[in-house]
């Protein structure tokens, strides 16, 4: 295989480079398709046992990226993205293990039934087949994207970010011993070894080798890649999530969901970025919200009502409602109600998460209804927008879109269906 410096300096080994990627993806997904569930499992389970065992192989390498990071001056948030841990390391060992404890979601009956000509027709759960997913700076998606597509019976085609190329090949070589261990194709998660741009332009035509692409990062990239690919995309846009607290929501739970909403990690695409609060209730129930956020070291720009609550409050611009800022900053605007929250939303959200804080039960049903987001929640964090929250195991993302899957993407929507018909001799008149 050419080397990175080799393929970055000749744009022609990249055409030929993953050309090869993708003719071992293509034939270690014929593999998987038919894989039986225990060996799967057992691939996983032995990639667990990696990870626990080569954690100071992980963190070592996590070191170098997050060197690079702080050369570079990256933001606070986004070295957190980065950082690895004994503890997360341990989470995605454990994210591993929960996936190999699921149901095996290939060869599901989904629906069955029978015609009146005596014809048995039932869809059934099947692979996808060879999966690209392209993401930035989170090492722990090479672990989520590789075993989730390894649980669903497909290759998978991993193009990490520059800033965790260190961290992720130290994870994705654990997932290599897995395979082998189980005795299955070692090309079934392979990750790309350059991070030349082209190899990313390459991928997204290679149809008839890929299936599908699923990009997770930020606006950038994922504008990039529905573009320019040739094939289908699932796409991940930016999390703009709100959390609206209404007039009759409870104090308490309302300064808590906030402030666990914001600040519990700002870097993740489930984290708030703008607040809204009824107007009715604003001089009530704002101001011990804004003073635990700001306790938090996080910064308010809000409307005008906002600011003269409190004067530690910057002035919003309109543009601070479109942005998803990924660190300790905070929009807050004053709504007209559940009407205003729901209308805000619809006009300056991303689909993602949005939640609604209240104990007016006419209120939540008309916001649970009326949002057309991805996830929306009555009195819970945004921050449980998560896969591995929902019971799945883990996730390669959350879908933003309407078509195939939507919100977290786990095993079940990395599947497809096929239809299987069994007839006893009859012919059609």
């Amino acid at each position: 295989m050419p080397t990175t410096l080799a393929v970055k300096d000749d744009p022609t080994d990249v055409k030929t480079l993953m050309a090869e990627i993708g003719r071992k993806a293509k034939a270690a997904a014929a593999v998987l398709a038919t894989a039986p569930t225990d060996i799967k499992n057992r691939a996983l389970e032995a990639a667990a046992a990696a990870v626990r065992a080569r954690v100071s192989d992980i963190l070592a390498a996590n070191e170098q990226d997050m060197a690079e990071a702080r050369a570079r001056g990256l933001s606070a948030a986004m070295t957190d993205r980065l950082l690895l841990t004994p503890e997360r390391i341990e989470g995605i060992a454990t994210g591993i293990e929960a996936v190999a404890a699921l149901p095996d979601p290939v060869g599901r009956e989904l629906a069955a039934w029978t015609r009146p000509n005596g014809l048995k027709i039932a869809r059934v759960a099947v692979p996808l087949g060879v999966i690209g997913i392209i993401y930035e700076s989170r090492p722990n998606v090479t672990a989520d994207a590789g075993v989730l597509c390894l649980k669903a019976g497909n290759a998978a085609i991993l193009r990490g970010g520059s800033e965790s190329a260190h961290s992720s090949r130290a994870i994705h070589a654990c997932l290599v011993d897995g395979l082998k261990d189980a005795g299955l194709p070692e090309a079934a998660i392979q990750i790309i070894p350059t991070q030349d741009r082209a190899a990313v332009g390459e991928l997204l035509t290679m149809v008839g080798t890929v299936d599908i692409i699923v990009p997770r990062g930020g606006r950038g990239l994922i504008e990039r890649v529905q573009n320019e690919a040739k094939m289908p995309v699932m796409a991940h846009l930016d999390g703009i999530c709100h959390v609206y607290v209404d007039k009759a929501a409870d104090p308490d739970k309302a300064v808590n969901i906030a402030v666990n909403a914001k600040m519990r990690r700002t870097g993740i695409c489930g984290a708030m970025e703008t607040l809204l609060i009824d107007q009715a209730a604003a001089d009530r129930l704002l101001p011990r919200i804004l003073d635990a956020l700001i306790a938090k070291g996080c910064e308010i720009r809000g409307d005008e009502v906002v600011q003269a609550l409190d004067a530690r409050v910057r002035p919003a611009s309109p543009e601070d409602w479109d942005t998803e800022y990924l660190d300790a900053i905070l929009s807050v605007r004053t709504v007209d109600g559940v009407d205003g929250a729901i209308a805000h939303i619809e006009t300056h959200g991303s689909h993602h998460t949005d939640s609604i804080v209240t104990e007016d039960e006419a209120a939540a049903n008309a916001f649970l209804t009326r949002v057309d987001s991805a996830i929306v929640m009555l009195n819970a964090s945004t921050q449980f927008a998560d896969g591995g929250e929902f019971g799945m195991g883990a996730e390669i993302g959350i879908s933003t879109g309407k078509l195939h899957a939507r919100g977290p993407v786990g095993v079940d929507q990395l599947t497809s269906y096929k239809y299987v018909v069994r007839g006893d001799g009859q012919t059609r008149p």
